[in-house]
């Protein structure tokens, strides 16, 4: 018997030292990025009232904290302008040494599988791209994918370096958005976090308490439907893949979803609550850079993937510091996974360059509509970012025309300076235009930088 108390005295003695640890969430791992020229957020747990030092390598600066009284503790410690690999020593009852930090801009890639789609899923040109893949300055990191039905702390993960192996199981959009991002910043380490589950609805992605507060949205998320690709619940996968994430200085999002939204006639709100939901949470706005949808067969009865792809452009224009690009050039109409994610990736980052970090002042956005004005009886339409229009194969046949009674009819378009001249002999007065509006449409529409245009319809 006291044999045997011994052995518990010894094993209580073992578990609080254990628990006295200071633990860190994964994402706060050998290999990280963290933000440079910021405030960058550290934090974890360890015993309430435990004294706790981190001390940053790149500048031998010690910060002191306690944690509160739910174990938890956070400090913010200035970044440097970029560079690495430098260390971090955080001090408790034990020692946690990280390593390999680099200081940089980490961006967070989010979505369904066309963000997901990497390399090893037969991307154009993917083997030769993944033969060249070392890019020490460029780190992933990959969240599992996971469910819950309320907040979590952490998730398992670890941060790789670029190479042949870890590139070909990562985000190829992201990928491709780092490759051009380094081109221009000359130098700066990018770090990508990846978090996504393919045949997913945007409503899982922000919190339940979002949706709880727009009419709009918990209706769309009330009419879903399960499916077995992924959960449809609204805030699933926002509580176990983004949550854990809050706090971690970001530069911004690159977002890829919609398909899974086909049938929605609200999905700008949607989107736009999502984007919110996550600038709320993390306490600033950030830039969020978007892909719109590519043309699909979803179905000749329905405009539901035209709607989406109307509705993201829509958001742009509503959300500040936000950009789309358009995919209704590069894609095939019978491949849900366009397999051109240079283009896409590369335009994304384009959009940074520009609107971000002002690197550059080149056109990176297609036509994008602006308003109509009717005069002797064609209707005009105005774009943004319009110099040098032109058609693909010198005509068109996406644009469409309608009167006060809402019927459509095909419209004989010509190019008249920045704006398009629209007429048909059933529309004597015409009133509403949209373009490219059949789920399987390519724009054929383009402007002197080779950018297409955009799905629309007019109010």
């Amino acid at each position: 018997m006291k044999k045997n108390s011994h052995f518990l005295i010894l094993l209580l003695f073992v578990f609080l030292h254990a628990s006295a640890n200071v633990t860190l969430p994964t994402i706060f791992s050998d290999g990280m990025v963290l933000q440079r020229n910021a405030n960058a957020k550290i934090w974890g747990w360890a015993d309430p009232g435990e004294a706790i030092t981190i001390l940053t390598g790149w500048n031998g600066k010690e910060y002191k904290v306690t944690p509160n009284n739910q174990a938890y503790w956070s400090v913010e410690v200035m970044t440097p302008e970029a560079g690495g690999p430098f260390g971090i020593t955080i001090k408790g009852y034990n020692e946690i040494q990280l390593k390999n930090i680099l200081i940089g801009e980490v961006w967070i890639c989010s979505g369904q599988s066309n963000m997901e789609m990497n390399a090893g899923w037969g991307i154009a040109n993917g083997d030769a791209e993944v033969a060249k893949a070392n890019y020490p300055d460029i780190h992933f990191f990959t969240v599992s994918k996971r469910a819950s039905d309320s907040p979590q702390q952490d998730f398992p993960g670890s941060w790789t370096v670029c190479t042949p192996e870890s590139m070909k199981r990562f985000s190829a959009v992201g990928y491709y958005f780092a490759l051009r991002l380094r081109e221009d910043l000359k130098g700066v380490p990018i770090g990508l976090i990846s978090s996504n589950w393919g045949g997913t609805p945007a409503e899982i992605w922000m919190s339940e308490k979002t949706i709880a507060q727009n009419s709009v949205v918990q209706q769309a998320a009330a009419a879903l439907k399960p499916s077995q690709w992924g959960p449809t619940e609204p805030g699933r996968a926002y509580n176990a893949m983004i949550h854990p994430l809050i706090g971690y200085r970001i530069a911004g999002v690159l977002w890829y979803q919609g398909e899974s939204n086909i049938g929605s006639a609200v999905y700008d709100q949607t989107l736009g609550a999502l984007i919110n939901s996550w600038r709320n949470s993390w306490g600033y706005n950030f830039p969020f850079y978007y892909v719109q949808i590519a043309p699909y067969r979803y179905g000749e009865d329905h405009p539901g993937g035209a709607i989406i792809r109307d509705a993201q452009r829509k958001v742009q224009n509503t959300i500040p510091n936000t950009g789309m690009v358009v995919t209704s050039d590069i894609s095939t109409i019978d491949d849900i996974h366009p397999k051109d994610k240079k283009t896409v990736g590369t335009r994304l980052a384009n959009l940074a360059l520009v609107d971000w970090y002002k690197t550059n002042n080149a056109t990176v956005n297609g036509p994008l509509f602006k308003s109509t004005t009717v005069r002797n009886g064609k209707l005009y339409v105005a774009f943004n970012h319009a110099q040098g229009l032109y058609f693909k194969n010198k005509k068109t046949s996406l644009f469409e025309i309608a009167g006060t009674d809402g019927q459509f009819y095909p419209a004989l378009a010509k190019i008249v300076g920045n704006e398009i001249a629209l007429s048909a002999i059933k529309v004597p007065n015409p009133v509403h235009v949209r373009y490219a509006w059949k789920n399987t449409d390519q724009a054929d529409l383009f402007n002197a930088a080779g950018l297409p245009a955009s799905t629309f319809q007019s109010e």
